[in-house]
């Protein structure tokens, strides 16, 4: 019998007593997930949200009728990635096998803090992360962890960097002479956070110009150089590999070379771009990464895995044993496999690992490549339906499936482009059901398009032009 007050379906019993309605709540749920799935192209792709009704917590169990409906709201006010519209952001719909996966890990409930708390799924991360690091080319002493978000990725990797550099693993920073990053302007804003962290501050990260979405090789040598005269102690340089406004790649190998030169740890955020290593056609993108001391990949963005799947990898492992572990004392250990959550910054970490292996395991190297060519594929139908457009700019030629572009109509001053812009984007959401993202870049209002649903075809693309030239004739 559960405590007085908690209703019996509260939990599952583990006995099966209360088994009958335990499936029909399942099964109840899980058709949910499948009408709602299945319909996803007959709903808006992105929602206002208005539509929310807040109920305050209330003092006794609330029954499951309630409950299902309240769910059934949540979900049809839900971003809808499954649209073939949704070309806003990089979040895409997710592996059907990964759901399941999702589905399984939660009901497992296992920490993969430690390998007693995880004992099968502790054992199955390193083993797959080691794996993928070899698609990057890291070598045999390569492997990595699975973290929540790309966030905490490069966090990670930045705090064994300033370990490693600066020898400061146990006595601090203090009487360091100032640490510095350098980066891209074009670098995730996650980097300045890790900076923040690291208690470098905002001013630990040098922003190294850019050029066609590209860190300026010049201006990295004159920034490290002007470091040295100042005092200052560079220990880090972060390469990106798909920069998230304009889908460009920094030049790795002259990075990984001038690194190398100076000293400096070489960190990879290729949170996105990573997927390329699965795909034969577009590795050599990746060149360079091979050198890198550590790399973030995200399998939640273009291998299309659920929320959250990020990871971290080391191209020496035994580094980040070294420079970050700090062993658990109410931990067991096991003498061939560590306890992950004593090498990660997180203790308590969900198995996101099954529904990796799981997407993995299905759709196989062919279909991870198979994804990122057709990505390939609808990016350049995209740029070229932009270059048949005079009165249409291209922020930069994309490395990726992300294509960035704004409307600059000749014959309107040009302070009023951001907010045409603006209203086309407002347009293509009402009146063709296509999300596109309006990010800020240099100082000016872009259109963003994603290329990353593969229900989204090239007769989506001409269509939504034609909903362009509509607009555009409509305000010009």
């Amino acid at each position: 019998m559960l405590p007085v007050g908690l209703p019996a379906h509260a939990f599952v019993h583990p006995h099966g007593h209360n088994r009958e309605v335990m499936e029909a709540l399942v099964h109840s749920v899980a058709q949910g997930i499948v009408d709602y799935l299945t319909a996803a192209g007959d709903h808006v792709p992105l929602p206002s949200g208005s539509g929310l009704v807040y109920r305050a917590i209330p003092d006794q169990p609330g029954d499951l009728a309630t409950l299902m409906d309240g769910l059934k709201a949540m979900m049809a006010g839900a971003m809808n990635p499954a649209h073939p519209g949704y070309l806003g952001h990089m979040d895409p719909l997710p592996t059907t096998v990964s759901i399941l996966g999702d589905w399984v890990a939660a009901a497992l409930n296992n920490n993969m803090l430690s390998v007693e708390m995880s004992p099968l799924l502790s054992r199955l991360e390193p083993l797959l992360m080691a794996e993928i690091a070899q698609f990057f080319g890291l070598g045999d002493r390569a492997g990595g962890l699975l973290v929540n978000g790309g966030t905490l990725a490069n966090l990670q990797a930045l705090t064994v960097a300033r370990n490693v550099k600066l020898g400061c693993l146990q006595g601090g920073l203090a009487g360091q002479a100032t640490p510095v990053i350098f980066a891209s302007e074009m670098a995730h804003t996650s980097i300045q956070k890790a900076a923040m962290v690291l208690g470098l501050g905002l001013e630990g990260v040098v922003l190294v110009p850019s050029t066609q979405g590209r860190m300026e090789m010049k201006a990295l040598e004159s920034a490290i150089h002007n470091a040295l005269a100042e005092g200052k102690h560079p220990f880090a340089v972060v390469a990106t590999a798909g920069t998230t406004v304009t889908g460009n790649i920094d030049p790795l190998p002259d990075l990984q070379r001038l690194a190398q030169a100076h000293d400096l740890w070489f960190h990879v955020d290729a949170a996105y771009g990573g997927a390329l290593a699965f795909a034969p056609a577009h590795r050599h993108r990746l060149a360079g990464i091979e050198g890198a001391d550590s790399v973030t990949f995200n399998p939640q963005k273009w291998l299309y895995v659920t929320k959250t799947c990020a990871s971290v990898m080391f191209r020496d492992l035994g580094l980040l044993h070294r420079h970050f572990r700090i062993p658990a004392p109410y931990m067991n250990s096991e003498a061939d496999w560590v306890n992950l959550g004593e090498i990660s910054i997180q203790g308590t970490r969900h198995p996101d690992v099954l529904k990796l292996w799981l997407s993995l395991q299905h759709l196989g190297k062919a279909g991870c490549a198979a994804l990122v060519d057709h990505g390939y594929h609808l990016a350049a139908v995209m740029v070229d339906q932009i270059r048949q457009r005079p009165y249409l700019t291209l922020a930069t030629q994309p490395d990726l499936n992300l294509v960035c572009f704004r409307g600059c109509p000749p014959q309107r001053p040009a302070d009023t482009w951001d907010g045409w812009n603006a209203g086309l984007q407002r347009f293509l959401l009402a009146e063709a059901e296509v999300f596109l993202s309006l990010p800020l870049w240099q100082g000016q209002r872009w259109l963003k398009a994603v290329l990353l649903n593969p229900f989204t075809t090239a007769d989506h693309l001409v269509a939504l032009f034609d909903q362009i030239d509509r607009y555009a004739e409509a305000h010009a």
